[in-house]
């Protein structure tokens, strides 16, 4: 599987990276920046065969087969709308879009197309929800609420290692999104009641810095949440289950009972590493021309309650 990676030398594009190589059979053979040299010199040392500031350039090349999109979430739609008509097979980072409107056109053109379009909702792939999901489906688990925090110290623009961002990140439809999708995955309903508030939009930034969202689906389940980009100390999205059965903390790919022991997640699947298994997932479901779990299809779910709660901050 010959894949490009736009964003390459982003964040989480150099997640993708490096879990590409650990995955049998996938290369990058193409990588997409913003500022010629830049790309060039990670192109290099990463031995990347190819590399662009234009995408159009990479999607024209007959040796990329799918597309990774790690860019600024106010391209998402656009650019995988671009890779479909382009007959790339594309999954980009969430959100799928920053508004419902594109987030629906997204689902027209997939369809049209009948590629494969998938959102990286990376929770669903964590070994810890993963174990979570598992016991919620053999029916020994049923959550009963979803607590989770999702805490920042971000007051001025920048990424995940600390560099200055082209664009501008989001409470509600970057970082909600994570949870909104996955309290809908593991109940398997979709959210009938909503309510959110945001605190005030930051001077500079013109975002709200602080927001509390709260759903509830139709067989009972809730769902808190709080995000800020006030937080000042550990930072990261924290999830704690309660379940009629036990409750259970997880941090990204490691899982704690609710007395802080640590569960063994050994089985549970062939990596520990999250974004290595939704890479695989995207890539294993072009390989068997099956839809991947997270497709654009489920992932408009998690959009629709989003726009839902965008409308509540608005009242």
């Amino acid at each position: 599987m010959r894949i490009c990676i736009a964003g390459a030398s982003g964040a989480f594009g150099m997640k993708h990276m490096d879990a590409i190589a650990n995955i049998e059979g996938a290369e990058v053979v193409s990588v997409v920046g913003t500022k010629p040299d830049a790309i060039k010199a990670f192109a290099e040392e990463r031995g990347v065969p190819h590399y662009t500031t234009d995408l159009a350039e990479a999607l024209a090349r007959d040796d990329v087969d799918a597309v990774i999109l790690a860019t600024p979430t106010q391209m998402h739609a656009a650019q995988t709308i671009q890779c479909l008509e382009a007959g790339k097979h594309v999954m980009s980072e969430i959100p799928m879009a920053d508004n419902i409107e594109d987030a629906r056109k997204v689902v027209e053109v997939q369809k049209r197309t009948g590629l494969v379009a998938m959102a990286g909702h990376t929770r669903r792939f964590n070994p810890s929800h993963q174990w979570i999901h598992n016991k919620i489906q053999a029916g020994e688990l049923k959550v009963q609420q979803m607590d989770v925090q999702t805490y920042f110290f971000r007051r001025s623009n920048k990424n995940a290692l600390g560099q200055a961002r082209s664009w501008t990140d989001h409470l509600l439809w970057h970082h909600a999104c994570h949870t909104v999708d996955l309290f809908q995955y593991q109940t398997g309903e979709v959210a009938t009641k909503v309510q959110a508030l945001q605190g005030p939009i930051h001077e500079e930034l013109g975002i709200a810095m602080d927001m509390s969202i709260g759903m509830k689906v139709s067989s009972g389940a809730i769902c808190t949440l709080s995000l800020s980009f006030n937080n000042d100390g550990p930072f990261g999205t924290f999830f704690r289950y309660i379940c009629d059965n036990g409750t259970y903390i997880a941090r990204y790919d490691d899982l704690y009972d609710g007395n802080e022991n640590k569960i063994d997640l050994t089985g549970v699947a062939v990596s520990n590493n999250g974004i290595e298994l939704q890479d695989r997932e995207f890539i294993a479901a072009i390989q068997e021309g099956r839809a991947p779990n997270a497709c654009v299809t489920q992932a408009i779910d998690a959009m629709e309650t989003l726009h839902k709660l965008e409308l509540c901050l608005e009242d």
